[in-house]
């Protein structure tokens, strides 16, 4: 573990492949005080007046075209598989292992979830800093944007099919990284994350998810801004190899916003459950009134204070 930012090992495979595994980047303790959050979350949101809302980072995106979806920057929500509700949209599991995910304002609204982007509580506890880390990758105004759990639940737990998040939290140029704890061990049987190494140096950012014209429902667009962050690289093939990123609780995988990567199904019996953040650069780049996540009163939350 390295609580001063990166190694410049480290800052070369990361820049090589788009995506670095940090191991033990939390302490146990860390993790469980995570964990018992949100479980208190999931057992507790109110079903009675959820929207029952489904989330899929696939093609179709009319089921996220809706205000809680849209206003869930600042707030904590539940977002439900597609695969948990039957043919007359019941849900046929318990709510708390029927959500796929938690979103998109836990580092402003849950405070164990806040204890990931600051940065003095951190190095004092010798965990490593996001913030320190985003010095080590060159950012001067890192602003976190978004949050969320992603359970992958046992048996619905959905596959994600290839993407970068660049086309979801689009800056011109492009700058996300996402930062991707592992709170429970994420292996090839419970559907871990695979990367296609080396990606984000040849795949471009070709679309956006925008916000409809008036502001209701999303859509995919095609982006007619700069697609790389500085000049592309070497070319590669998008039905390459992908690798798998096996990971233990505790441990820490960085993403390049433009790194294509994926995950399979769950169908096993064992859940998990991650916590994801996503930063931005906030100096030198522009941020699109029309993306579909809009920051709130105040901007989206320094790293840097």
């Amino acid at each position: 573990m390295t609580t001063s930012g990166l190694t410049t090992e480290q800052l070369t495979s990361f820049h090589q492949n788009g995506y670095l595994i940090i191991r033990n980047a939390l302490h146990p303790s860390t993790v469980t005080s995570l964990l018992n959050e949100t479980n208190s979350l999931l057992t507790n949101f109110p079903l009675a007046d959820h929207p029952l809302t489904r989330f899929s980072t696939g093609e179709k995106t009319d089921h996220v075209g809706d205000e809680y979806f849209l206003t869930s920057g600042d707030k904590i929500r539940f977002f439900f598989e597609e695969d948990a509700f039957d043919s007359a949209g019941n849900l046929t599991k318990p709510k708390e292992k029927a959500v796929n995910k938690i979103g998109h304002g836990l580092h402003t609204q849950s405070a164990p979830f806040a204890h990931l982007i600051d940065g003095p509580a951190l190095r004092q506890a010798g965990e490593v800093s996001p913030a320190d880390v985003a010095r080590s990758l060159g950012y001067k105004d890192p602003r976190c944007l978004q949050s969320m759990v992603i359970c992958k639940q046992p048996e619905i737990g959905g596959a994600v099919p290839p993407h970068q998040d660049s086309t979801f939290l689009y800056t011109d140029p492009p700058s996300a990284t996402g930062f991707w704890y592992a709170l429970e061990d994420a292996t090839l049987e419970n559907g871990c994350l695979s990367f296609l190494p080396g990606s984000h140096r040849w795949a471009a950012v070709e679309k956006r998810l925008v916000r409809k014209e008036g502001g209701v429902g999303t859509e995919m667009v095609d982006n007619t801004g700069r697609r790389f962050l500085g000049e592309a690289g070497v070319r590669g093939d998008v039905d390459g190899e992908y690798v798998p990123g096996e990971v233990k609780a505790g441990d820490l995988v960085l993403i390049h916003g433009n790194l294509l990567h994926k995950s399979e199904r769950n169908t096993s019996l064992k859940g998990r459950i991650i916590y994801t953040f996503h930063i931005i650069e906030a100096e030198g780049t522009e941020y699109d009134g029309r993306n579909w996540l809009q920051p709130p009163e105040g901007g989206f939350t320094k790293l840097y204070s």
